[in-house]
């Protein structure tokens, strides 16, 4: 079996509230979607968040081209490290989720072509469901407090609330009204996306400690991991890397440092399904649990994602999905969206390959949309464009 053509389409899917963090919001996503087609008639299909932005995943793709066309779809290690060394594409960080995606396709065949859901062949079942925190909207605290309280409703355990405000009041009232609206038994995780210098980290963590934190993600800069140490040995919140964790050699680094106590990974930041289940191996190995990231996905991204963590111990953590965010999907019977979660879990998709379908559909209204309003999707606002940012903001 050979590749013989990558098909990339972009598409701009709306959230049901914008998503605001340290420095910006967006009032959707987009992802691109890939098909990789082979001479057998197997179509594989891939996503790549569109980070930084479409343009850069769609012209990575493109180069990528004569590295994959005509190349074995079974044989990914040697694929990926022909991308890697040949096509030199393992230097730049921001050609990851492109990478990414044509690896999951390869998976995607693999699965098709055997007749068996990838979980089968990244390990075997070590659970049946993956959990996924629900992603409050960062508003008003009464706004926080009733999505927590439908969080709860939904059946999720964890909550999960962007802090790192301009005013530090802001984030206190949410915090609060996050434990409010969940109710006393549910696990609350924030995430200052590096907005906080060491000291205001430590005021803040240690000021929020109260509402029983289950997890602060990336405080401070993930650049400088002798902060990170730093805050971890001053409060009583563990510590998530996310930002300082991007790859599996930035994971090493930090646990060298002793800068965190749970690591995030994510397949399409480092390039792919199998470097994801290497991050789970590291920090297994330094007896760390891990955390699946996400820039953002629809149900292609997380289904691959799903039947990776199923098979992987050591994800003892309710994962990154934006499942209560997204308004729609771009699959049939596996969604991004609220319906896809029982109880605050994933499903892993039963048939072969990724076990999802793609709604052609729906991925034209979506595509038109990326067409026509693209720009209204990006990362980033007017007024936070406007503003002049420094990192950190205190």
């Amino acid at each position: 079996m050979r590749i013989t053509n990558l098909h990339a389409t972009p598409v701009a899917v709306p959230f049901r509230a914008d998503e605001v963090w340290a420095f910006g919001r967006r009032r959707g996503m987009i992802s691109v979607l890939l098909e990789v087609e082979t001479d057998e008639g197997v179509v594989g299909i891939g996503e790549a968040a569109a980070y930084p932005a479409a343009d850069i995943v769609l012209a990575v793709l493109r180069g990528l081209e004569p590295l994959v066309v005509g190349e074995d779809p079974f044989a990914i290690e040697r694929l990926v490290r022909r991308i890697d060394l040949v096509g030199t594409w393992h230097h730049v960080r921001a050609s990851s989720p492109a990478i990414a995606a044509v690896e999951m396709a390869c998976w995607d065949i693999v699965g098709k072509a055997c007749g068996q859901p990838l979980v089968n062949l990244f390990g075997g079942r070590f659970r049946d469901e993956v959990e996924g925190f629900y992603y409050v909207a960062a508003g008003t605290p009464d706004a926080v407090a009733a999505d927590a309280a439908l969080a709860t409703k939904h059946g999720f355990g964890t909550c999960y609330l962007k802090v790192g405000s301009d005013n530090p009041h802001t984030d206190t009232a949410r915090v609060e009204a996050l434990r409010d609206g969940a109710g006393s038994d549910a696990k609350l995780r924030i995430d200052a996306n590096e907005a906080w210098s060491p000291g205001e980290a430590v005021r803040m963590i240690r000021s929020l400690e109260r509402f029983d934190l289950e997890l602060v993600e990336q405080p401070v800069s993930g650049r400088c991991l002798d902060e990170m140490a730093y805050v971890r040995g001053r409060v009583g919140v563990p510590l998530l890397a996310n930002e300082a964790s991007w790859t599996r050699h930035d994971q090493l680094a930090v646990i060298r440092a002793g800068a965190a106590d749970v690591l995030s990974a994510d397949n399409q930041m480092d390039g792919g399904l199998l470097n994801l289940k290497r991050s789970a191996g590291i920090a297994e190995a330094a007896g760390l649990t891990v955390v699946k990231h996400s820039l953002g996905e629809l149900g292609v991204a997380l289904a691959a994602a799903t039947h990776l963590i199923a098979a992987t111990p050591n994800f003892r953590h309710a994962n990154q999905a934006y499942g209560a965010l997204l308004a729609d999907d771009v699959t049939v019977g596996f969604g991004g969206g609220l319906a896809g979660y029982r109880n605050g879990h994933i499903p892993v998709p039963g048939g072969p390959g990724l076990g999802v379908t793609l709604d052609s559909e729906r991925i034209e209204r979506y595509a038109e949309l990326f067409r026509t309003d693209c720009a209204a999707f990006a990362f980033g606002d007017p007024a936070a464009l406007s503003a002049s940012h420094a990192l950190p903001k205190r």
